[in-house]
């Protein structure tokens, strides 16, 4: 497969590509913002040595690189260690920037007591599908109640605990996962299942939503995050700190939408969801192929 697919250049995407050459020439400071899962990591949960290799000789070099993602840091710091991220990397779906160097979170965006009331309300399920992400003297741990559970969410349990990881606690108290310091909500099922609480939560305005079917198995996740954190307000809260001129980012999923809209340059991979490849400027190669990595060091040439 070529690294890069091309298709019939609209107008606008025209007109961004010579934005793109005239800004190149007179020397504009890019961030390249890439998603994980399904993006910059195979299909087994890994990033190839050799996109490794590339990014770390680019990041050595000055090139401004990051990563969005709705993965905890925890989660994401496992997988990206090796790679000499120099600059805050963003993670939670927008909620939480974090500093790679040091391994360390930054900021996290929080709820405010009156809507973790509302959402406990209209969430009443949580306790068979999913767990709230809640930090205790500054850690987070993913509070979830004892008893029945769908078997998507169970297997997820199932997998974090055969892994030893101590951030998964198991309350027999409800009101445990409802702590002032929550700062997301995480329901995990069919899409059957969730559908009825996406509709009772996607139209407010008091925080976030997303919901999409998971990028290795056939689940659905629905996920809450706090009024404006997400990824594509946080990658702009990014540019702006680092004086950057344009933002280039990479996606694959319907999470990624939102980055899409507000990118200089909005470049999806050959195995992304059909509106991922729709939304964005060009198509690249697949998470298999390094693509990302590849298309970073052409442009930086």
């Amino acid at each position: 497969m070529s690294d890069v697919l091309i298709r019939d250049v609209r107008p606008e995407d025209a007109e961004r590509s010579e934005r793109y050459k005239r800004r190149k020439a007179s020397g504009m400071k890019t961030l390249y913002v890439t998603d994980l899962d399904g993006t910059l990591m195979r299909n087994d949960m890994t990033i190839s040595d050799e996109s490794v290799r590339i990014l770390n000789q680019l990041i050595d070099k000055g090139v401004l690189i990051t990563y969005a993602t709705a993965r905890s840091f925890h989660s994401s710091y496992d997988i990206t260690k090796e790679i000499h991220f120099n600059i805050p990397v963003i993670t939670r779906n927008g909620t939480t920037f974090a500093d790679q160097e040091n391994a360390k979170e930054l900021e996290t965006a929080f709820f405010t007591n009156d809507v973790i009331n509302e959402l406990r309300e209209k969430l009443s399920v949580i306790d068979r599908f999913g767990f709230t992400s809640v930090y205790m003297d500054g850690k987070m741990f993913k509070i979830y109640l004892n008893g029945p559970r769908s078997k998507e969410f169970q297997g997820y349990i199932d997998y974090y605990e055969s892994i030893g990881d101590k951030r998964m606690l198991e309350v027999d108290d409800i009101e445990k996962l409802y702590a002032e310091n929550t700062s997301y909500f995480t329901l995990i099922g069919s899409r059957e299942e969730l559908l009825p609480y996406y509709g009772a939560v996607k139209d407010s305005d008091r925080w976030e939503t997303i919901f999409q079917k998971d990028t290795y198995r056939d689940e659905y996740w629905l996920e809450i995050c706090p009024k404006d954190a997400t990824k594509a307000k946080a990658v702009l809260k990014l540019k702006n700190e680092l004086k950057c001129d344009r933002v280039v980012v990479f996606g694959d999923s319907m999470n990624d939408l939102p980055m899409f809209e507000i990118a200089d340059e909005a470049v999806s991979v050959a195995n992304a969801m059909k509106d991922a490849i729709e939304a964005s400027s060009i198509t690249i190669g697949s998470n298999e192929e390094d693509a990302v990595a590849k298309y970073i060091e052409s442009k930086e040439k």
